[in-house]
């Protein structure tokens, strides 16, 4: 049944949805590379940070990542097992875990998982950084209109 509401927003004009399928589409084009090592896109994204920041607390990785705790630590357990990362105690505050990349774990930039799947977007590095900050800024604002209900 067809709406009544000529000006009512068509799925392809929300940004939201732009938004949400470029995402399913980032993780189909990352999937092949990723299965090679039996990741997931967010095991992926979670050893990025590491490479990046070096060891740290659980709660400080699921707020870059934007993961609750609950989600994040199935993941952080996968990849204990395949031993890209270790999970210690803190020995000044036993609440807290310290996640940190192992050698193997180091080894996966070598190699290639640091790819960046942009590259083959067809978009040129401006206009690539001027997407990812608009889309940031969206983010960032309504996180602040979350946090403010």
């Amino acid at each position: 049944m067809k709406s009544s509401n000529s000006a009512a927003p068509k799925l392809a004009d929300l940004l939201s949805f732009a938004i949400y399928s470029t995402n399913l589409a980032f993780g189909r084009a990352y999937r092949p590379i990723l299965e090679k090592l039996g990741l997931t896109y967010t095991q992926y994204i979670a050893v990025i940070v590491l490479w990046e920041e070096g060891a740290q607390t659980v709660s400080s990785l699921g707020e870059k990542l934007f993961l609750e705790s609950n989600t994040l630590t199935p993941i952080l357990k996968k990849l204990e097992a395949l031993g890209y990362l270790t999970r210690e105690r803190s020995t000044t505050d036993e609440r807290q875990v310290i996640v940190s990349l192992t050698y193997a774990g180091h080894q996966l930039r070598e190699r290639g998982l640091d790819i960046l799947l942009i590259e083959n977007s067809k978009l040129s590095p401006i206009e690539s950084k001027a997407v990812q900050s608009a889309v940031v800024a969206v983010r960032n604002t309504l996180i602040g209109l979350t946090r403010a209900r």
